[in-house]
């Protein structure tokens, strides 16, 4: 989306300067004190070329240039030239195009005909969602619906974790301690055989090379193995859809790494005869010493493959099948290296799309107990922490508004949100501390919060009772949180567009709170529903602008916005 006033100023700016358009709009900036003015153009980049101080060049070019419509002020402030806005004009565009576009507002057709392919949540067959699952998935997701809304086709791939030693594990286990018939197993009784393994383990170790043995059978495709296997992923399978859908998350395509095992050959083969592969200690690798690296590790000593493997295989698959522009691996930031050594074997391979693979890493979700292990059957269950959240919910509408309708169904949207937003609100590089006083909170800077702001604007508007329109005498918006809150809703695209390009969701979710803080203290300060109908009017049109970016805002992050709360 182009900034129409900030074309005007650059257009205004270029016919006076030796500056290209381009180079203008780079240097084009927001005033932090909106005294400052609306747009300003710091004139350091000139003071080389006119071999004057930026002060003096910027006093000139206020004398020098005619201010056109929006424009109705232009002023030099120390090497700064600022440039004021017809308030009005302003809100006019701003407010006619946002109630206009409605659910559209803030999309983009920048991604017309481009392909965005984005590798997400990705758990291990036999295992529970638990919460450390659950970052990925949320930051996932939300890149899914940012890159969607830019008008990128988005390809949203699962890639299971089925395959590897540990199926050589899981299989043991369940011919030594499980149940004979596997068809009333559930992923709890999967969980508790691959911690009885690693018990067990600990005290013989024949066991791992039993597991060892069994995953080579599997790679072997022994009729037995295989069976085991299928069954594994089905019951998994079965029950991560159930935890999906409660978090309202899709996926395109569930493609484990078993599927690439056929293409393994073809990719090593790629490898050898581009040079790159080399045995180390009976292991085939590609050495990565030049480039700071430890090996990248293609083939253990017993011919089985590994993630690496399976990964260039992929990456090689998903070019050929879905040609991407970008292809992002939302994967945490322990697996820096991984994605280093992939990426610049891929590089290596010659090719030139290996610049167009992003690892977005992310932090740990931590609570009182610091992280956890799946191994040692200590985890907090992702299912368990969205139940205890809509419960919790559920208790605060008993005690604050017990009369409410479709309580149930409000205390899902606001409990699973709560969890959402905890997550999404976090910069991704940094832990999330997960704390239930905070995250549940509805007047912090929380999901309840935010929610709640649009419930409570959706009842302004239940209460006008008419039409909105923006047939309406715009100077009336001329209070100052007024002028605040319609330049805040403005950025609203470009928040997005600014989500994209760093892969970063936390950039919206804050930006909704500022936009809840704005609408907040306008409210308070403010009488919308007045006897006075054309400041009424005026009102009305900005509370439901408002109301549009925050629920815009909340299905981007991949929550609900309810209207009563």
């Amino acid at each position: 989306m182009s900034d129409q006033f900030k074309k005007t100023i650059v257009s205004l700016l270029a016919a006076k300067t030796n500056l290209s358009e381009d180079e203008i709009d780079k240097y084009i900036e927001i005033p932090p004190d909106p005294k400052m003015g609306d747009y300003a153009f710091p004139c350091f980049s000139l003071s080389k070329m006119l071999k004057k101080p930026p002060a003096k060049i910027a006093s000139e070019l206020a004398d020098l240039l005619h201010p056109v419509s929006p424009i109705n002020k232009i002023e030099a402030t120390g090497p700064y030239l600022n440039l004021f806005l017809d308030k009005a004009i302003f809100s006019a565009v701003v407010l006619k195009k946002i109630v206009n576009e409605g659910d559209t507002y803030g999309c983009d057709t920048i991604g017309k005909g481009k392909t965005v392919v984005i590798d997400y949540s990705s758990p291990n067959i036999a295992k529970h969602l638990a919460v450390h699952h659950l970052r990925s998935a949320l930051i996932g997701n939300a890149l899914y619906n940012i890159y969607g809304n830019l008008g990128y086709k988005c390809i949203g791939i699962n890639h299971l974790g089925d395959w590897g030693t540990q199926f050589g594990q899981l299989i043991v286990a369940y011919r030594k301690w499980g149940e004979k018939d596997l068809e009333q197993h559930t992923i709890t009784d999967l969980n508790k055989l691959y911690v009885t393994f690693h018990r067990e383990a600990e005290k013989d170790n024949h066991l791992e090379d039993e597991a060892r043995e069994w995953f080579k059978k599997l790679e072997a495709g022994d009729a037995e193995a295989m069976e085991l296997w299928e069954r594994f992923k089905d019951i998994s399978l079965k029950e991560f859809q159930r935890i999906y859908k409660m978090l309202g998350i899709h996926f395109d395509a569930f493609v484990g790494e078993s599927f690439y095992n056929t293409m393994v050959e073809d990719t090593v083969s790629g490898i050898k005869k581009k040079g790159l592969a080399c045995i180390s200690e009976q292991a085939l690798i590609v050495n990565l010493e030049a480039y700071n690296m430890p090996p990248c590790l293609l083939r253990k000593k017993d011919g089985t493959t590994l993630y690496a493997t399976r990964d260039i295989a992929a990456a090689e698959y998903r070019k050929s099948v879905y040609d991407f522009e970008k292809m992002i691996y939302v994967v945490g930031s322990e697996q820096k290296l991984h994605f280093c050594q992939i990426f610049k074997v891929l590089e290596l391979m010659g090719y030139d799309w290996a610049s167009q693979c992003v690892h977005v890493d992310f932090g740990l979700m931590k609570f009182k107990e610091g992280k956890m292990s799946t191994r040692k059957g200590r985890v907090i269950l992702l299912e368990d922490l969205l139940i205890e959240a809509v419960d919790r919910i559920k208790r605060i509408i008993e005690e604050k508004n017990p009369l409410l309708k479709d309580k149930e169904m409000v205390a899902r949207d606001v409990g699973i949100g709560a969890v959402i937003f905890a997550d999404l609100s976090t910069k991704r590089n940094k832990d999330v501390i997960f704390d239930w006083d905070t995250v549940l909170n509805f007047e912090g800077e929380t999901g309840p919060y935010v929610q709640y702001t649009h419930a409570r604007l959706c009842s302004i508007l239940r209460k006008y009772g008419k039409d909105v329109t923006t047939d309406i005498d715009y100077p009336l918006l001329n209070e100052d949180d007024a002028i605040h809150l319609i330049k805040n809703l403005w950025q609203y695209p470009f928040v997005v567009l600014k989500a994209a390009q760093f892969y970063e969701p936390s950039l919206v979710s804050n930006y909704l709170i500022d936009i809840c803080a704005g609408v907040n203290k306008f409210y308070n300060a403010h009488r919308v529903l007045s006897e006075d109908e054309g400041l009424t009017k005026a009102r009305i049109l900005l509370v439901d602008a408002a109301r549009q970016i925050i629920k815009n805002g909340l299905k981007i992050l991949g929550m609900q916005a309810p209207v009563e709360m």
